[in-house]
């Protein structure tokens, strides 16, 4: 393996991409799924979803590259993560507040 990795072993992503990528995956997974949270827990959704999202590319023999394919990934994941909240919290649809 020659690529370097970067934050939670996601290859070439930096700490202010992983935290913009991450914000924006979760704020838009957020409008998604219907569930409305602050900014500090889109960016935690988002890089959550964003390691999660690279965990289920890869075991579909997906590969993720560049910021479009991080942020999808991270979209992806935000997503799944955001509907495993409400199914297991159907009363709290609202995270972070």
């Amino acid at each position: 393996m020659n690529t370097p990795l970067g934050i939670m072993g996601t290859p070439g992503m930096g700490f202010f991409s992983l935290i913009i990528i991450g914000g924006l995956a979760g704020w838009i997974a957020g409008m998604i799924i219907g569930s409305r949270h602050w900014i500090f827990t889109n960016i935690l959704i988002g890089i959550l979803g964003s390691w999660l999202g690279s965990q289920i590319a890869d075991e579909l023999h997906i590969f993720v590259r560049g910021s479009l394919g991080h942020f999808i990934a991270a979209l992806a994941g935000s997503c799944v993560i955001l509907f495993v909240w409400q199914a297991l919290h159907p009363k709290q649809g609202v995270i972070g507040k």
